[in-house]
């Protein structure tokens, strides 16, 4: 590619978490919008996710869709300098091809929430009904 600006759109799925053996997401569909400015040392790429990902509910153990939102920022350096990856930056020879996939995974795992559930009154009837409520006496 010649330096300049460039804009990417493209969808992931399911597919990207399973060959990421996650055990977090079951599947997702998801938009991924790319802006890139590439120089001659560097390409700055400011990344969008929005769609879904379908996790295991934390109360009824059910299917459970959370939205996805993320930007962020990643540079890639054209070098033959090696640097260690850490989710903002990486290091790859010019020439070299490179993939999002896993900063894209890492992206859309740290968007989902710390407690996943259903909104209130979705969570499977058959699983809920087996909770007996604690009161407090």
């Amino acid at each position: 590619m010649k330096n300049g600006h460039y804009a990417f759109d493209f969808t992931v799925d399911g597919s990207l978490f399973g060959e990421m053996e996650s055990v977090e997401v079951k599947d997702a569909e998801c938009g991924v919008h790319v802006e890139m400015e590439r120089t001659q040392t560097a390409l700055q790429l400011s990344v969008a996710i929005s769609g879904k990902a379908v996790v295991e509910c934390d109360r009824c153990l059910d299917d459970c869709d959370i939205p996805i939102d993320y930007e962020g920022n990643l540079t890639v350096h054209l070098s033959e300098q090696e640097g260690e990856y850490d989710g903002e930056q990486m290091w790859i020879a010019p020439g070299e091809e490179f993939s999002l996939a896993q900063y894209i995974y890492e992206s859309v795992i740290i968007s989902l929430p710390y407690r996943r559930v259903h909104a209130e009154g979705e969570c499977d009837p058959d699983m809920m009904s087996r909770f007996t409520p604690v009161t407090e006496e």
